[in-house]
């Protein structure tokens, strides 16, 4: 691995000796946390230059630095040369005003560009740093072992297809750029493209308050499900895509609130939009109940972003002493901050009134007004929601269609259709009644039991 090319008339010395003083010139991807590989590696390669340093020590610092370099090669199934994976995804995810600008509009005329070209022929060099003097020096081959490096094979369940081979088409196209001028037109296209950072790379979220504060993080493992997997409930999954395909188009959209019966897939709808849309820049981020105090935190967090968010509340209810739908309320509507256009709220129940009533709310109360104020308070939020979407039980018949329609994606089924119904029928009178639900489960079952292959 050689750096012996020049990159804009400044080319690292072929002993790669200058590592870490590259990488303090950094300006606009400057912030690179101090303990990443890349600066710890640039610390270890600085050590080594002083020719003052202990034989085992330093060996034993490498070795951290290709473990944890390999930890994120098995995350997003990295292949060939982790190095350059590593590389480009630190450009891929580097947030700062130059990227969060470019993620909108794509590349500009500006002065920043300057900076941002000074930063990518540093990258290059990096790219191109050559590691073979100290492996020589230090009796190693973990280096060339990376470099040229084989994976085995994952299931694609364990990480994120998408963003994988995202990356990986990055490290190359960067890899093979003749100068920074090329590079800077790879880098922003990839930015104006796919978007920067997490966000970019991933479809769907979670939230988690820790130490380190409110945090969105990525939800590698989604289930790939389509709509036209959910058999029936055609009038219900046409309401949803017209209302979600107006969202992504930049066009006014309602919150949604998909409740029924259990079972009959309403939560099955709204994953499949994720993977419908996300083509389009539709992404997902998962709230539970006892997170509703941190939604205003949330969408701070994702409303200038250049993409249009659904934040999925699934199985929503609440007691009656419950309160965290208060800041729901206020969310939807009512607060002094509009929602953002690019944020919907798609939430899924199994009662219309989201929040359960009393004997209590419905005593005659106030000069003979029916209802009482505190349930008045609990309508209210589920007719805040403009769009609502009943989903409910299948019919015996409806039931029977949906096992055949799952059975006839395999492709041998040990049963006659006759057979396969008595089975369902039965199967439905021990297991929770008709549902999509249970239909799944009944076809998981004669899968495991070798009838469907």
């Amino acid at each position: 691995m050689s750096v012996a090319a020049s990159f804009g008339g400044a080319a690292l010395e072929r002993k790669g000796s200058h590592m870490y003083r590259e990488t303090a010139k950094l300006v606009v991807f400057r912030k690179i946390p101090k303990d990443s590989i890349l600066m710890r590696l640039s610390e270890i390669c600085e050590v080594f230059e002083t020719e003052e340093f202990a034989r085992e020590d330093l060996i034993s610092d490498i070795y951290v630095q290709i473990n944890r370099i390999l930890d994120v090669a098995t995350k997003y199934a990295f292949d060939d040369n982790l190095w350059h994976c590593y590389l480009a995804y630190l450009l891929a995810t580097n947030e700062n005003p130059f990227t969060l600008i470019t993620e909108k509009v794509g590349a500009a005329e500006g002065s920043v560009n300057k900076f941002v070209k000074h930063d990518l022929r540093i990258f290059l060099n990096l790219f191109h740093y050559d590691f073979s003097r100290m492996e020589r020096i230090l009796k190693l081959d973990c280096f060339s072992t990376i470099l040229h490096y084989r994976a085995i094979e994952k299931k694609e369940g364990r990480y994120n297809r998408n963003e994988s081979e995202k990356i990986r088409q990055l490290s190359r196209d960067l890899a093979a750029a003749a100068d920074e001028e090329e590079a800077f037109v790879i880098l922003t296209d990839f930015y104006r493209d796919y978007g920067v950072g997490s966000f970019g790379m991933n479809k769907a979220f979670g939230v988690v308050r820790d130490h380190r504060g409110l945090r969105i993080y990525p939800i590698s493992n989604t289930e790939d499900v389509r709509l036209s997997d959910l058999v029936g409930y055609e009038t219900q999954k046409r309401l949803l895509i017209a209302n979600t395909e107006a969202f992504v188009s930049g066009r006014k959209a309602n919150n949604c609130l998909l409740y029924g019966d259990s079972g009959t897939g309403k939560s099955t709808s709204i994953k499949a939009l994720l993977n419908e849309y996300y083509g389009r820049g539709l992404r997902m981020i998962e709230v539970y109940k006892h997170q509703f105090q941190d939604l205003s935190a949330v969408i701070a967090k994702i409303k200038n972003r250049n993409y249009y968010f659904i934040i999925y509340m699934d199985d929503l209810s609440f007691e009656d002493f419950e309160v965290e739908y208060k800041y729901l309320k206020a969310l939807i509507e009512g607060g002094l901050e509009n929602k953002p256009d690019n944020v919907l709220i798609y939430a899924t129940s199994n009662r219309k009134n989201i929040i359960r009533e009393t004997w209590k709310d419905r005593e005659d109360m106030d000069f003979g007004i029916r209802r009482s104020e505190s349930m008045q308070e609990k309508i209210s939020l589920a007719s805040r929601f403009g769009i609502t979407i009943n989903y409910s039980r299948p019919s015996q018949n409806q039931y029977f269609e949906i096992v055949k329609s799952l059975a006839k994606k395999y492709a041998h089924c040990a049963l006659s259709e006759e057979a396969l119904l008595q089975k369902a029928h039965v199967w439905e009178l021990q297991n929770g009644g008709f549902s999509g639900r249970t239909a799944q489960q009944f076809i998981n079952h004669l899968q495991g039991e070798g009838l469907l292959y």
